[in-house]
């Protein structure tokens, strides 16, 4: 009698729960497909914000330095050092001072006159100053009117201008008119300070020096050789690497590759010989086409600096003074 009543019971509740499953199982679909597409687009949106923050972050974040170096031993500094004046002897085995003159007066005058300005503009001037005053008595009986006319183009002429009659009235009064061959003497004569001194010395006298300019001191620090800014102190630094007979010589290759290729502002890094050896590689132009472009003087196709080169120089002199426009 119980089994009866149980059939029917089990069978309306079959149907019920078919029913129950099969209809929200369908409005569940049917409101998920929407929601999919709404969630895709929201998710789309957020990733293009998210790379474009990224993007931004990107452009505005600083490059990442390179790793330092780990320092080099005082053995390490010195041989590289060493190796860096090969390679430079090899580059520019027709080195030479880039001042025109025939004698220690010249050569002194024509130190003083290139502060400043450039040795082709002060090698563009000095003939007509040498004919007119080719002594240091001539120079020193000049009025100055006139010597600051002569030497206008070399720029801060009315200094240039007392320096010139001093040292000549000094070389005139104190050593018979001739130009000292000693450090101590030269430094006391008017605008003459030890790098003058050096380049007189160096190459008028055969005394070995080191003429530290804005060239060779910028190297100095890019090369690692010294970290000094002051002239005297970069002079000593560098004495203590290189023997004493390469000073004259290493100053010439050392200036030489600073006026060509490792250039203050941008160095052409990418055409420079020596880049293996430089600490400093990176600083300039890195790509070896445009680094090219950025050669000077012989090595740029253009004329040197002297009027009068050396017969080995590989390059063009550079073009005299032209004449003064005449007046209408």
């Amino acid at each position: 009698m119980n089994d009866t009543p149980e059939k029917p019971t089990a069978a309306k509740k079959a149907p019920a729960k078919s029913t129950t499953t099969k209809a929200p199982a369908k409005k569940t679909a049917a409101k998920k497909a929407p929601a999919t597409k709404a969630t895709t687009k929201a998710v789309a949106k957020k990733t293009t914000a998210k790379k474009t923050t990224a993007k931004a972050a990107a452009e505005k974040a600083p490059a990442k330095k390179a790793p330092a170096r780990k320092p080099e031993s005082r053995t390490a500094v010195v041989r590289r050092a060493r190796r860096i004046n090969r390679e430079l002897a090899e580059l520019y085995p027709y080195a030479h001072p880039e001042l025109d003159f025939t004698n220690s007066f010249e050569l002194l005058v024509a130190t003083v006159l290139s502060a400043q300005t450039t040795d082709m503009r002060v090698n563009q001037t000095t003939p007509r100053l040498f004919a007119v005053a080719p002594t240091p008595e001539d120079m020193a009986a000049l009025p100055p009117e006139e010597l600051e006319e002569l030497i206008r183009p070399t720029g801060f002429f009315r200094a240039k201008t007392k320096s010139l009659l001093g040292l000549s009235a000094a070389l005139r009064d104190r050593f018979g008119g001739e130009v000292p061959g000693r450090l101590e003497d030269l430094v006391t004569l008017p605008g003459v300070g030890r790098k003058t001194a050096n380049v007189v010395l160096g190459n008028a006298f055969g005394v070995p020096g080191i003429t530290v300019d804005t060239h060779f001191g910028r190297l100095a620090r890019r090369f690692g050789w010294t970290t000094q800014e002051d002239a005297d102190k970069v002079e000593a630094d560098v004495a203590a690497i290189f023997p004493k007979s390469e000073w004259t010589m290493l100053s010439h290759r050392v200036v030489f590759h600073g006026r060509r290729v490792c250039h203050s502002r941008k160095p052409a890094c990418g055409a420079c010989p020596i880049a293996p050896l430089c600490p400093s590689y990176g600083e300039g132009e890195t790509d070896p086409e445009k680094a090219r472009k950025l050669l000077k003087y012989e090595l740029g196709g253009q004329p040197g600096q002297r009027l009068k080169p050396p017969a080995d120089y590989p390059g063009q002199p550079a073009p005299p003074m032209a004449p003064p426009a005449a007046a209408s």
